[in-house]
């Protein structure tokens, strides 16, 4: 199934060779992005290339000219001016209000997406979500009683779809890059997430309807507000707009009071009551419960994966040889619980994330096998450009390293290889970008951060978050835990260096901590040389010293006899340090929501009277691979349809066999809607034809030679294209849509 991957990743640099882009060439997907119809949009109007600011300019122009005229007929109204003069007047303030009118249609629509539109991408959204809930893709969870928001089951086709892709990111990122993959539990202990910074950090701020109690997201509140005025709102004067566009900017940036003020100076109530809403404040996102009977324990259930990684760093690393680099990947459900979730699968309460750890020297981020990727080119989007008002641009990968643009190699390598991972999704490469962290979004932390967006009906959507967050969370659990979790670099010959050592007295610190003294000492031990030389200094003058004992969670007071520090001449045979991470995340859901929407179009049926759903699926993550179609009730012809459905389960080609005695239009148009990339109808004996979805095209081949050709490709060793070439083309004869 994933043999065209190894294939093409063993091309080396090659990556822009013909196979990669062949593979998916017979794929006939509609790159216009709201359109529900097959046959090509219309031109985009004129407008789409004038900037906003121009036509709002224009648009107060006219407006101003409509109140003059509306001020000279109500003046020779009052001076009772003849009704000719009256009429002439009235006649130009009609043509004037058209003219204004027009200018609000065009500044509207180039606010609304250049013409796409709101109306347009909801329609379009609606018919996409109805096809993928009429056939069970997916579902609102716990239905029968109303369901739960954010919460969402994964029907047959949904299942299987998701279960293709995971297939898929295993091959591409655990085999080809040797990771070492682990299964963590979802309960995690409160200490783990407390070091991680999951327990006073991981908020987001929420108010409440003061009458009725409602939650709401206060962010969502302030963005709705300024995106739906910039929408509809074509009167708005330019300083407005500038105001507008610059709190959605820094919006993620603006702490409780500032978004308190915002809210109240834009008179925003709640949204289904208009009561008023409280000021914002922080809510915790992670579900709590308890460890064992006596709820003693505390814990939550985990809002992603990466801290099991984290934690078994020291007992992976000794897997590994103790060798850097390595990664470390897994996949598993986490658990947010959003304040208000919507935007269906893009904001859920319990969903799938693949995370990967890369653990690598901080003193050398190449990457052996950066040459792969380095020749991509792609849309990408630097922080410069988004501070600069630019739009997304093409970048070479390999550039973009040597400039500085992406931090370092290996966070390179990952973004390469995560556009690779969506492209053969089948994720619109029109449709994808990379964009990176203004400084307002980074953690203090962290080295470089980007995301891969994925446009949709909802707008760019963070999808994948590849991050180079440095030494952060192994210091973390390291400082909390008080076991080293540290890499080795042995010398070839030992190297004398001056080394801060400190030694703790066991027995002072045991009479004045008593049960506690191991946490103190171990503390102690883990300090870095900078904060031994502030207590040495803090010793030396004041003959104690304030020490903060994270596992204790409070700060002790250390005196001059329970510790001593110095610096000493040592011989050292190795390098200790702490390695930084490159970490990408991968929400799955949201990945497999754009790529429904980037999959599917409708077409005219053979009578033209309907239209009918289409998921392009490509062969890698389409939910079935093959149908096996009688076309008419026959025996014979049911018992040939048999032999086929086991030579495909034989091959591990998925497959539906419908022996109804539906027409074969109707049959051909209920697998499209799947996603379903071909079919086989048996029409005799001996030979049947194979029909591709989104061409339509169709081909002859012997009962034999079926399995072969669908697995061919499906394990992308040849295209429709080639196997056209190879078989005979077969004109229809039956009835089609």
């Amino acid at each position: 199934m994933f043999l065209y991957s190894t294939l093409l990743l063993s091309r080396g640099t090659h990556v822009h060779s013909k196979p990669i882009f062949t593979l998916i060439a017979f794929r006939r997907r509609v790159s216009y992005p709201f359109s529900i119809h097959a046959t090509p949009p219309p031109p985009p109007p004129m407008d789409a290339a004038v900037p906003e600011s121009s036509l709002r300019s224009i648009l107060t122009e006219k407006q101003a000219s409509v109140d003059g005229q509306a001020d000279v007929v109500r003046k020779l109204k009052a001076e009772a001016a003849p009704q000719s003069d009256i009429d002439a007047a009235v006649e130009s303030l009609k043509a004037l209000k058209i003219e204004l009118s027009d200018a609000s249609k065009r500044l509207q629509a180039v606010a609304s997406n250049h013409g796409g539109g709101a109306s347009a991408r909801e329609a379009f959204r609606q018919s996409v979500v109805n096809t993928l809930e009429r056939r069970l893709f997916y579902i609102p969870s716990f239905k029968i009683y109303r369901g739960v928001a954010g919460l969402y089951d994964y029907g047959p086709p949904g299942c299987a779809v998701k279960s293709n892709v995971l297939a898929f990111w295993r091959q591409h990122f655990v085999l080809e890059e040797n990771m070492l993959e682990v299964d963590c539990p979802c309960v995690t202990p409160e200490v783990v997430l407390k070091a991680s910074g999951h327990v006073d950090k991981f908020t987001d701020l929420m108010v409440k309807d003061e009458k009725t109690g409602t939650c709401y997201r206060a962010d969502h509140l302030l963005k709705d507000f300024c995106k739906e005025k910039l929408e509809k709102d074509p009167t708005l004067p330019a300083e407005k707009v500038a105001e507008l566009k610059h709190v959605l900017a820094v919006l993620d940036d603006l702490s409780a009071d500032e978004l308190g003020a915002k809210l109240k100076e834009y008179a925003i109530a709640a949204p289904d009551t208009k009561n008023a809403l409280s000021d914002p404040y922080p809510f915790n996102l992670m579900f709590q419960t308890s460890i064992g009977p006596s709820g003693l324990i505390p814990g939550y259930m985990r809002p992603e994966t990466a801290q099991g990684i984290f934690v078994n760093f020291k007992d992976l690393y000794y897997y590994n040889g103790n060798r850097l680099p390595f990664a470390a990947a897994q996949i598993g459900q986490a658990f947010r619980n959003e304040i208000s979730p919507r935007q269906g699968l893009l904001r859920v309460r319990e969903f799938t994330l693949a995370e990967i750890e890369h653990f690598v020297d901080p003193d050398d981020k190449s990457h052996a096998k950066f040459g792969n990727v380095a020749d991509l080119e792609f849309l990408m989007f630097p922080r410069e450009l988004q501070l600069s008002g630019e739009s997304a641009k093409p970048m070479v990968l390999g550039e973009a390293v040597r400039k500085g643009t992406v931090n370092n190699e290996t966070l390179g390598y990952f973004i390469g290889r995560v556009y690779l991972f969506l492209s053969h999704l089948g994720i619109d490469k029109e449709r994808l970008r990379f964009r990176q962290h203004l400084p307002n979004e980074m953690a203090h932390y962290a080295a470089d951060c980007w995301d891969a967006e994925i446009e949709c009906s909802y707008g760019w959507i963070e999808c994948v978050g590849i991050a180079d967050r440095s030494a952060y969370d192994l210091r973390a659990h390291t400082d909390k835990s008080g076991v080293p979790l540290v890499a080795h670099e042995k010398y070839p010959e030992p190297r004398e260096v001056e080394k801060l050592v400190i030694t703790p007295s066991k027995k002072d610190l045991g009479l004045a901590f008593k049960g506690n003294q191991k946490m103190v000492v171990e503390a102690l031990e883990a300090m870095s040389s900078a904060e031994g030389l502030e207590m040495k200094a803090a010793l030396e003058s004041n003959g104690e010293a304030e020490f903060k004992v994270c596992t204790l969670g409070k700060s002790v007071v250390i005196k001059k006899n329970m510790v001593t520090i110095n610096m000493e001449k040592k011989k050292e045979h190795q390098r200790v340090f702490t390695p930084s991470v490159i970490e990408p995340s991968f929400g799955i859901g949201r990945i497999i929501y754009c790529l429904f929407e980037h999959s599917f179009y409708t077409r005219p049926s053979k009578s033209e009277d309907e239209q009918l759903n289409v998921f392009s699926f490509p062969p890698l993550v389409a939910p079935v691979k093959c149908t096996v179609f009688p076309l008419i009730k026959s025996q014979q012809f049911d018992e040939v349809a048999k032999v086929i459905a086991t030579s495909l389960r034989s091959n591990g080609i998925s497959h539906i066999i419908d022996i109804t005695g539906t027409s074969i239009g109707k049959r051909y148009a209920r697998t499209d809607e799947i996603g379903v990339p071909f079919a086989v109808t048996v029409d005799s004996t001996s030979t049947v034809t194979i029909r591709e979805r989104d061409s339509k095209e169709q081909i002859r081949v012997s009962i034999d030679e079926v399995a072969s050709v669908v697995k061919e490709v499906m394990d992308g060793q040849s295209t429709w294209a080639d196997i056209m070439w190879r078989f005979p083309t077969h004109s229809v004869t039956h009835a089609d849509e």
